[in-house]
């Protein structure tokens, strides 16, 4: 292991073994290689190569910037003998003719160039391109000098990764990145931000690496995998020193808003008038997957008859996870579910909510489909398969309880017209036939790098056909990555909870499906189990979520009733 404070040396010792280059490069290059500056074996690794690969690095604005190519096949290094550097006051660019492979010992035809940019308060901006002889994957940029500090994903609260060396990914479903903004706070208070200023939805992979001094930061542009070009550009990347949270935030939400087009939430059209009435959400569990009922539709009227003794039924929006029957099992048919009163039974349960004043949204999935039924063959195309050809499938949930996960369930592209076209339809037939509000896209922010579409422009169309059949009813998604928030107003589950602003002035929000209900904490027809109940607060951010299992009615009514009370009392954020 090579501590950075020694790097001075072994550069210079390095310099007069390095193969001859254009005489301005070969002053400039430095000759680092991928274990310089980092704890190396790590203290808490991930999968990397298992020898020094070469990373020919430039210095600008106090930082070591090199690159590396990925193909379908190989990676590549820049070579050095073939790359020169142009700078002018405060811009760098990097030519490179030709590309090493096979850690040095090979060269291969391309080029790559990179152009940086010194902001006046020392920030760095770049952009990446690269071509090659075959599809390129993505395109890394390799940045050492990174200070090291807690970390704050995507607007999330700060932590300490300590020695371990981590991996962040944009768009990540699972509670990592859901913009590509990382915010480190160092020792002295203050702030450094490394995001990718983005134009379109793409992967964005941050790898934080340290080393005692600083982090070496692998930055990780991936192209379209349904785009099999021989070029690729990257994102803009930034990175830079701020002296508060919202310094180093706010420039990249605004960036987010401009590029995405995202409305202010008091304004924009896609808000029913309701919705912004609305002071309570109740989630009526229906079926779970195994088939138990824990509230058939019966009892969620003579849930929802109660309710509105306790609260102005106009303030309420009344959300039905499992509505359809089977959790997850019956997706994607939609139809009322016979165990649980049927079609009348449904019908009913929303038509005398409806006459109560309550206001009702259905869930359905985005991208969950049972490969079981006999409709998947309509849209069997439909099955994401990544980039590097492996298909992908819902298998992180244990439905059944054996203690593994079960896989009989793909992820859909809802880019893929079949599959989005078949949801539209089906969502179109409840939303005419039931009247229902609003609908509810389940696991909406899950977007995926594929073979075949844009899982993003996909939601974008399939909301908008919706508005077009169904003005004013209102889409609701589940965890949101940026984006989505020009395209969806409101969702389970806030975002950006250091910087809330950058949510709530665009999207409202209330709790998952999954918030433990009151009593024993059930968690409905989600997977989860059970929780601890956390009453609602007069403070708290989100609209106030009460969920209801089989129990919850008939023993813990007097525990409801009080967090209605409370709901009733907040003031909106």
């Amino acid at each position: 292991m090579i501590s950075f404070p020694r790097l001075a040396a072994t550069v210079l010792l390095g310099l007069l073994a390095w193969p001859l280059a254009p005489a301005q490069a070969q002053r400039e290059l430095l000759p680092l290689t991928s274990t310089d500056g980092v704890y190396t074996p790590p203290k808490g690794g991930v999968m990397k190569f298992s020898f020094s690969w070469p990373e020919p690095s430039a210095e600008f604005a106090g930082f070591q910037f090199s690159f590396r190519v990925q193909t379908y096949e190989n990676a590549y290094a820049i070579d050095p003998a073939r790359t020169r550097l142009e700078r002018t006051g405060d811009h760098l660019r990097v030519l490179c003719q030709g590309f090493t492979w096979a850690g040095g010992q090979e060269k291969a035809a391309g080029e790559l160039t990179a152009d940086l940019q010194r902001g006046a308060d020392g920030s760095v901006e770049w952009q990446v391109s690269a071509k090659m002889n075959q599809p390129v994957k993505s395109i890394s940029t390799v940045v050492r000098g990174i200070p090291r500090g807690q970390l704050s994903l995507a607007g999330e609260n700060f932590f300490n990764p300590g020695d371990d060396e981590k991996i962040y990914e944009y768009p990540q479903l699972f509670g990592e990145l859901a913009t590509p903004l990382i915010v480190i706070k160092k020792a002295d208070n203050s702030f450094f931000s490394i995001s990718a200023r983005q134009q379109e939805v793409r992967p964005a992979r941050f790898l934080l690496q340290p080393g005692p001094d600083s982090y070496r930061a692998e930055l990780i542009y991936e192209q379209a995998g349904w785009d099999r070009r021989q070029q690729i550009q990257s994102s803009r990347w930034h990175i830079g020193a701020a002296p508060s949270y919202e310094a180093a935030a706010k420039p990249h939400f605004d960036h987010v808003v401009q590029a995405y087009k995202i409305p202010a939430y008091a304004t924009r059209p896609d808000v029913p008038a309701w919705m912004r009435q609305t002071k309570l959400v109740v989630a009526l569990h229906g079926a779970h997957w195994t088939g138990y009922v824990l509230n058939n539709y019966a009892k969620q009227l003579e849930i929802l008859r109660w309710v509105a003794t306790q609260i102005d039924p106009g303030q309420v929006l009344v959300f039905l996870p499992g509505w359809d029957g089977r959790y997850y099992w019956n997706y994607p048919l939609y139809q009322a579910d016979p165990r649980m009163g049927g079609d009348a039974g449904f019908r009913q349960l929303i038509d005398e909510g409806h006459k109560l004043g309550f206001h009702f949204s259905a869930m359905f999935g985005t991208n969950s489909a049972n490969r079981d039924l006999p409709v998947f063959k309509k849209f069997a195309e439909a099955i994401t398969i990544r980039p590097d050809g492996d298909r992908w499938d819902l298998n992180w949930v244990d439905w059944d309880n054996d203690r593994r996960g079960d896989g009989w369930m793909p992820v859909m592209n809802v880019g893929v017209a079949s599959w989005r076209n078949y949801l539209r339809d089906h969502i179109s037939r409840v939303i005419t036939e039931y009247k229902v509000d609003s609908y509810f896209l389940d696991i909406a922010g899950l977007w995926e790098n594929n073979r075949q579409a844009d899982m993003y422009l996909g939601t974008q169309q399939l909301v908008a056909d919706l508005a077009r059949r169904h003005p004013g009813v209102l889409p609701i998604a589940e965890m949101q990555y940026d984006a989505l928030l020009g395209v969806i107003p409101v969702a389970q589950v806030p975002r950006y909870s250091q910087y809330p602003a950058a949510y709530s002035l665009y999207a409202s929000s209330y709790s998952h499906l999954s918030t433990p209900a009151p009593g024993r904490g059930s968690t409905g027809v989600h997977e989860w189990g059970f929780g601890n109940h956390r009453p609602i607060s007069e403070t708290q951010r989100t609209i106030p979520t009460i969920t209801f299992a089989d129990d919850t009615f008939d023993k813990y009514r007097e525990q409801v009733a009080k967090d209605i009370q409370t709901a009733k009392a907040r003031k909106a954020l």
